[in-house]
């Protein structure tokens, strides 16, 4: 019996537990044992458009898991070690100006990590190091975007450790920095993927826009 396999992972955010039991595919849960202990939960690999596709949800199955809790190098040990080459990454997101408002869906292009409580790489010994100045795969990215001429391309998402959202002060900072979107979840993720070879694309979805955007809205 052949070993189960997957060409693409989804990991899937807040708000998107399922993703291969609505395509009405054959999915069935894998257990994935890895170095770093168990991933967020079991994969479950499915047929999409004639392809095998790997499906984790991030946060869990039930949402157990917080932003700063999740085992990020086990999960994506596990998507790598079913073969997975190429993974599209939904996430719930902020908006930090005005060129971004809730119901867009982004695709950016680059990413500042302000997390400080993570493992952030698999490496442990010897002196290596990871190229890294353009974050995302532009292969992927471009593919996600040429699927709906609504999506919007480009822009750097900040991440922040969580779980408390920024202060007033503190999105009006990332703001005027230039960048555009914030969220809890992206790093390490991009970074592992790259030191595993994987290609990732992150696909945000506006939900609110952050504290400091607008006095009075957003969330705080």
């Amino acid at each position: 019996m052949s070993s189960p396999r997957a060409e693409v992972a989804v990991i899937g955010g807040t708000g998107f537990y399922s993703f291969l039991t609505q395509t009405g595919g054959d999915a069935e849960e894998v257990v994935v044992e890895t170095p770093y202990g168990a991933p967020s939960a079991p994969v479950s690999l499915g047929t999409v458009a004639g392809r095998r596709v790997a499906f984790l949800p991030r946060h869990g199955k039930r949402h157990e898991h917080p932003p700063h809790g999740i085992n990020y190098r086990a999960n994506l040990w596990a998507l790598r070690s079913l073969g997975v080459g190429q993974v599209l990454a939904p996430c719930a997101v902020g908006g930090l100006r005005a060129e971004v408002a809730p119901g867009d869906v982004v695709v950016p292009d680059q990413l500042v990590d302000r997390t400080h409580r993570r493992i952030s790489s698999y490496v442990e010994t010897g002196a290596v190091h990871l190229p890294f100045a353009d974050p995302y795969c532009p292969r992927v990215s471009l593919a996600v975007a040429g699927a709906d001429p609504e999506v919007k391309v480009g822009g750097t998402m900040v991440v922040i450790e969580g779980p408390r959202f920024s202060t007033r002060a503190e999105s009006r900072h990332y703001g005027a920095q230039g960048w555009s979107l914030i969220n809890m979840t992206g790093a390490p993720e991009a970074a592992l993927a790259r030191e595993l070879r994987m290609c990732y694309s992150a696909i945000a979805l506006v939900t609110d826009m952050d504290a400091g955007v607008e006095s009075g809205s957003g969330v705080g």
